[in-house]
């Protein structure tokens, strides 16, 4: 083994060491952590999904019942925007 190989090997050890500290990786060796992790990464994601939502539909229905020169659709979204005045 050459002096190269052996500061390569040093370096390499080093570097997995380092990686081993990671949080994201000490997250991963304890299956109770993990589970916690991932449980309040989906609390998080369904949450924001449902605001984004949320938000997406109601500025769409107040777009749409600006439209007041087609009859069925105007009509539809007039009462939506009246449904969501009433609501707040």
């Amino acid at each position: 083994m050459t002096i190269a190989d052996r500061d390569a090997l040093e370096n390499l050890t080093v570097e997995v060491a380092r990686l081993n500290d990671h949080r994201f990786i000490r997250v991963q060796n304890s299956y109770w952590r993990l589970v916690i992790f991932q449980f309040l990464r989906g609390l998080a994601f369904g949450l924001g999904s449902v605001i984004g939502a949320t938000i997406l539909v109601s500025l769409l229905a107040w777009w749409v019942s600006q439209f007041e020169f087609l009859p069925i659709v105007g009509d539809w979204a007039s009462q939506i925007a009246k449904q969501i005045d009433l609501s707040q």
